[in-house]
C-alpha cells in the first residue's frame, strides 16, 4: 500500500470481485468520479457514467476501456441543475443499460459544484443546493425502482467537510431573504447531502444501505470557481473551526492536506462495496473509516447538525415541496 493513511481506490477494492454488479456514478467525466468509475470497472462492475459533459464522458470511458479492455462501461448525459434532464436520464438508464429489468446495485451521487458565484438552476433553485442536493435527490428517486430490484442496493452520496460551514436553512433554501455567501451555500448543500443520506437509510428500512462521504480535499475541476480570496476564507474557516473545538489551529502549510485523485476516490468505492459497513446504515464516512461525532472534520469528523433525524425528515419534505413531486424510494 502506497500510504496506509490514504489508500487508493484500487487498494480499497483489492480482492473484491464486482462481476455481475451494475454501478451508476454521476460526475464521472473527470476527477474522483472518473477514477471511481475506472476502479469499479476494473473490479468487474458494469459502470454507467453520468455527466453533463458528454464529450468528456466519452473520452473518459474510452480511457477506461483502453486501460481495462474487459471493462463494461456505458455513458449517459445528465444535467443535475435541470430537473427535466434528471428525469430523462433516469428513463434512459432504464431503457438502455438496464433494459429488460436489470437491477442497479449501486448509485454514487458524486457530482457537484462548489463555491459558485450567485446563480440559479434551470428550475430556479440556488445553484449549489439545487445541483448538489435536489438534483441527486430526484435522480435517486427516479432510479429507486432499479435499486429496489437489486438484492442489496447501496446509495453513496458525497458530502464534504464543508458541511461544517453551515447547516441547512430549510426556511430559506434559495437565499431569498439571506445575503448570498458562496461558502455558506456550499456548506448548506453538503449538509443537505449528508441529511439526505441519513433519511434515505431510514426510508430504505433495511432493504438497502445509504451513506454520505467526505472524500477529502482533492485538486480537481470542482475547484474551478475558487480564487485566492475564497481559498484564504476557507483556510480561516478551518482554523476557526479547530480553535472552537479546542484543538490547535493548523498553520497555513498544514491546513490544506490534499489527497491525490486515486486517494480521493477511495472512500466512495469503500462505501459502495465494503462488507464491513452493513451494520452502519446512514453513516457519514471519511478517510475510509466511520465518521466521528465532533471529530476533526478535515478527516472523518462530523458536526451534530448532519445527524439530526428530525432535520433529515424535514429536509425530505421541503425537497418534495420545492420539486413539487414525491421522492419515493
Amino acid at each position: 500500500m502506497t500510504d496506509p493513511s490514504h489508500p487508493t481506490a484500487d487498494e480499497v477494492l483489492e480482492g473484491i470481485d464486482l462481476t455481475g454488479q451494475t454501478v451508476a456514478i454521476t460526475g464521472a467525466s473527470g476527477g474522483i468520479g472518473l477514477e471511481g468509475a475506472r476502479s469499479l470497472a476494473a473490479a468487474g462492475a458494469h459502470v454507467i457514467c453520468l455527466s453533463r459533459r458528454l464529450d468528456a464522458l466519452e473520452q473518459g470511458a474510452q480511457t477506461i476501456r483502453e486501460q481495462h479492455p474487459e471493462a463494461e462501461v456505458s455513458v449517459l448525459q445528465v444535467d443535475l441543475a435541470d430537473q427535466a434532464s434528471v428525469v430523462a436520464a433516469g428513463d434512459a438508464i432504464e431503457s438502455g443499460p438496464l433494459a429488460g429489468g436489470q437491477s442497479l446495485d449501486v448509485l454514487i451521487n458524486n457530482a457537484g459544484v462548489m463555491c459558485c458565484p450567485w446563480g440559479t438552476t434551470a428550475d430556479g433553485f440556488e445553484r449549489q443546493f439545487g445541483t448538489n442536493h435536489l438534483g441527486h435527490a430526484r435522480l435517486t428517486s427516479v432510479l429507486a425502482p432499479a435499486l429496489r430490484r437489486a438484492e442489496a442496493p447501496r446509495v453513496v452520496t458525497l458530502s464534504s467537510s464543508g458541511h461544517s460551514i453551515a447547516p441547512v436553512d430549510l426556511d430559506d433554501p434559495n437565499f431569498d431573504t439571506t445575503e448570498y455567501d458562496p461558502w455558506v451555500a456550499y456548506g448548506r448543500s453538503k449538509s443537505a447531502n449528508a441529511l439526505f443520506a441519513l433519511e434515505l437509510a431510514r426510508r430504505l428500512d433495511g432493504d438497502g444501505l445509504s451513506f454520505s462521504v467526505h472524500p477529502g480535499m482533492i485538486l480537481t475541476d470542482l475547484g474551478r470557481h475558487l480564487t485566492a480570496e475564497t481559498m484564504a476564507q476557507l483556510q480561516q474557516r478551518m482554523a476557526d473551526r479547530e480553535t472552537a473545538a479546542g484543538r490547535p489551529a493548523p498553520d497555513s502549510t498544514e491546513a490544506l492536506d490534499f489527497k491525490s485523485i486515486p486517494q480521493g476516490a477511495a472512500t466512495s468505492v469503500w462505501a459502495a462495496t465494503s462488507p464491513d459497513l452493513v451494520d452502519h446504515n446512514g453513516a457519514y464516512l471519511g478517510d475510509v473509516s466511520l465518521g466521528v461525532l465532533d471529530g476533526n472534520t478535515s478527516t472523518n469528523g462530523y458536526q451534530p447538525h448532519i445527524a439530526d433525524i428530525d432535520t433529515a425528515e424535514r429536509l425530505w419534505s421541503v425537497s418534495e415541496a420545492l420539486l413539487d413531486t414525491a421522492l419515493t424510494v
